[in-house]
């Protein structure tokens, strides 16, 4: 049996699959400490104005965004003997741990405009480096399989171990390196601990990439050849760009991407706020909090791929998202009405933490079986333009990401000022009318965001008997053109 059929039968193998996907330790890591934590850290901690550092970010997302399409085209189109997408994994490996390192590691004494121009440059060099990293080892998914639920089984990895990396740094940070004090109350302000949780952030991201890159070396044999070589003119190069993304399927996925991880953004920026501020939970208590996601990714891994089966990929996604949406802002909007427990009783914090647990497990489904949704196109497009184009399917896919999060930070300071919550503020000193507006502006947010993401969802076109189409439509062209 050849390797295609194999993989068409049962999908990658198990080694592969865990390859692939503790790699995703690398993204959910950054993502987790550039979302939930970098505002905070260099804001609240380093007292460096929240709209500094929003400008910083944003800098770095406008130079980061127009490393997407390059890195995506020149990955799809690269001519070398271990092929199309792992030079570009290899080349950043060490850039991905020492830039992140670096970027908690700040000189001592910088002011808050030299923290600023620190910030901005490690916050572009990080992000350079994961996109010359993270483009290329996502683009591989169609190549690893083309089998419709195999896909999903392979994000469902990818995505759980980004979780599960991003989680265990966050309470390896929470339980042991943020230290209370009679001071300190809180443990936030143990500035030490920031700088430890950059290093070992830092080796962890260079062990998941290094394990994804090396682990999937060997199926480089049987990944898809780059196109013939062409004359290319810029003008042409950027055509096929604009022919590729115009794929109605992938405009709604785009669109529903940036509204999901808007709310995403919103959530991780503001996550440390509502915990430590709105339900005046301590570190340990949020670090508890952060704990029982490991059953949230635990039960996406097992809820995606056996809703992408049943129900197919987009059906399920929207009755998934749906209900997660739902669920998401109810605790807030709860409190905001009266109805939720004071702060400081147990009630509170175990309504919480069974309500957390509940509604991850969804969105974390739904961004797998989003994410396997993504490999479908390439074959929808190939049979529209000719073309395989993995890596700019996927380098769309994080250009939107990068600005979700970009919009995100945005939204959330605009919170942060509505709600009145200055920089450095300890929880005890923020008021209740600044509680109750940081409440409302959160929720709101949410489910805005969450509810135009399921709109967008609803227009893409891609079913199982879709994609088995595709492929036998791109199987009977290879045949034909074999045989003349």
């Amino acid at each position: 049996m050849t390797d295609a059929v194999t993989a068409k039968a049962s999908g990658p193998s198990l080694p592969t699959r865990l390859a692939f996907g503790f790699g995703g330790a690398a993204e959910g890591i950054k993502n987790n400490g550039f979302e939930y934590f970098l505002l905070f850290f260099y804001s609240q901690i380093l007292g460096v104005p929240a709209a500094m550092v929003f400008l910083a970010l944003m800098i770095a997302l406008v130079v980061d965004a127009l490393s997407d399409p390059i890195v995506g085209y020149w990955s799809d189109n690269l001519r070398t003997r271990i092929g199309r997408r792992h030079p570009f994994m290899y080349a950043a490996l060490l850039p991905v741990g020492l830039t992140y390192y670096l970027a908690w590691n700040p000189p001592e004494g910088l002011s808050p405009n030299g923290l600023f121009i620190w910030l901005l440059v490690l916050t572009i060099s990080v992000r350079l480096s994961f996109t010359m990293y993270e483009v290329p080892s996502t683009a591989l998914v169609p190549e690893l399989t083309p089998e419709y639920d195999a896909r999903t089984s392979l994000m469902s990895y990818r995505y759980f171990f980004a979780w599960v990396g991003g989680l265990s740094i966050q309470i390896f940070l929470l339980f042991f390196l943020l230290k209370p004090s009679e001071q300190n109350p809180s443990g936030y302000f143990h500035i030490p601990g920031w700088h430890l949780y950059g290093a070992v952030a830092a080796g962890v991201i260079l062990l998941a990439a290094a394990v994804s890159t090396f682990g999937t070396h060997a199926r480089i044999p049987h990944l898809k050849a780059p196109p013939a070589q062409r004359n290319l003119t810029l003008g042409k190069v950027f055509s096929e760009i604009f022919e590729t993304i115009s794929n109605p399927s992938f405009r709604a996925l785009f669109l529903a991407t940036l509204f999901g991880l808007l709310a995403s953004g919103v959530s991780a920026s503001l996550n440390q706020y509502i915990n430590g501020y709105f339900w005046g939970f301590t570190t340990t208590q949020t670090a508890g909090l952060t704990v029982a996601v490991y059953i949230s990714a635990v039960l996406a891994l097992i809820i995606a791929p056996i809703a992408g089966r049943m129900f197919g990929k987009k059906r399920a996604a929207l009755a998934i998202g749906v209900l997660a949406f739902t669920i998401a802002p109810a605790p807030v909007f709860a409190r905001l009405i009266g109805i939720m427990p004071p702060n400081g009783s147990d009630a509170l914090y175990n309504i919480v933490l069974t309500i957390t647990i509940f509604d991850l497990s969804l969105i974390i489904a739904t961004q797998m079986l989003m994410g396997s949704m993504v490999a479908d196109i390439v074959e929808d497009s190939e049979v529209q333009t000719g073309r395989r184009s993995e890596g700019i399917f996927y380098a769309g896919i994080s250009f939107i990401r990068k600005l979700a999060q970009a919009s995100g930070v945005f939204v959330a300071t605009l919170v942060l000022t509505f709600a009145g919550i200055q920089e450095g503020a300890q929880p005890d000193k923020v008021t209740d009318s600044s509680l109750t507006s940081l409440g409302w502006g959160y929720a709101v947010t949410l489910l805005a965001a969450w509810t135009l993401m399921m709109f967008c969802v609803s227009f893409y076109r891609i079913s199982r008997e879709t994609h088995e189409n595709n492929l036998a439509a791109i199987a009977a062209k290879a045949a034909e053109e074999a045989s003349h």
